[in-house]
């Protein structure tokens, strides 16, 4: 099989810095999907943009933390949601807390409202990951989140972001945060593929975000350079990488003190030489659109 690459840019909606960054990205064909924090103050304008330009693969980027200390965000839903809440009335900060205190019933009514918010403002996503990898179930061991989403996923016939395969460099990415033996996590992604497919899901074969655990943290030259290698890496099959696009401003600034990243990552998949080095690598860029029908579903 040939190489393939999803590139999505994560967290359309968030906040309007994002979406303008998003918005070029797509336009310019630098990235080849996103999605949508339905819950965000900002999510109007991103469906606004997604059901103007339905060309895009546009998803839902189903929220159930708020990682901001500021900035925070609470369920769509309207009723049973007292499990998704902190002590504040916001979604949890963290994955893990959240996990720990999710009632199953009350996140699947949560994702399918978010779904649903979505569609009645008139936009269907094209398909549906996950923020922080909160509903994977890796923090405390609650795979039936996973599965959960899998059949909401199922029920309107959405591709989701999770890998079937496993190799060192997604062993060792920080980003992903894999802290189990190599052999469970085959186990795992053989199960969960086997499941997706009973339910004719498409999922990808690797998931491979930026790494920012590194120099490439310290200049955006740095991190140019490790993105450049990194794709050297990637295995034929088909591959998403997420990124978090942003251009510079006060709003992102005043929401995150790493708002430099989101920046160098605006910037790099704005230069034409991005797109250069990926067509040299003899790298397919497709959308999710194009993995249901490569998966036949």
């Amino acid at each position: 099989m040939d190489k393939y690459l999803i590139i999505n840019a994560d967290d359309f909606g968030m906040c309007h810095s994002m979406n303008v960054a998003i918005e070029d990205l797509l336009k310019k064909g630098c990235i080849t999907s996103s999605t949508i924090m339905t819950p965000c103050q900002w999510a109007p304008e991103a469906v606004k943009f997604a059901k103007e330009n339905p060309e895009f693969a546009i998803g839902a980027h189903l929220t159930t933390t708020s990682e901001w200390s500021l900035y925070r965000w609470s369920p769509v839903n309207t009723e049973n949601t007292s499990s998704l809440r902190d002590e504040e009335g916001f979604m949890w900060h963290e994955s893990d807390d959240f996990e720990k205190h999710a009632d199953l019933g009350e996140t699947k009514a949560e994702i399918k409202a978010q779904i649903e918010r979505l569609k009645s403002w008139g936009f269907t996503p094209s398909h549906c990951d996950n923020h922080m990898g909160s509903l994977y179930g890796i923090y405390t061991g609650r795979f039936e989140l996973l599965t959960t989403v899998i059949d909401v996923c199922a029920e309107y016939g959405f591709p989701f972001r999770m890998m079937t395969k496993i190799n060192d460099a997604q062993l060792n990415n920080k980003m992903l945060d894999i802290n189990v033996p190599k052999d469970m996590v085959e186990s795992l992604l053989g199960e969960i593929d086997s499941y997706a497919a009973e339910k004719k899901v498409a999922l990808l074969d690797y998931l491979m975000p930026g790494d920012w655990a590194g120099d490439q943290d310290k200049s955006y030259e740095n991190y140019k350079e490790y993105i450049y290698e990194l794709y050297r890496t990637f295995d034929n099959g088909i591959t998403e990488t997420y990124i978090h696009p942003s251009v510079e401003s006060d709003e992102i600034k005043a929401i995150t003190g790493k708002w430099n990243r989101r920046v160098w990552e605006y910037r790099l998949f704005s230069d034409p030489q991005t797109k250069q080095h990926i067509d040299s690598l003899g790298i397919k860029l497709i959308n999710y659109r194009d993995l249901k029908k490569m998966r036949n579903y």
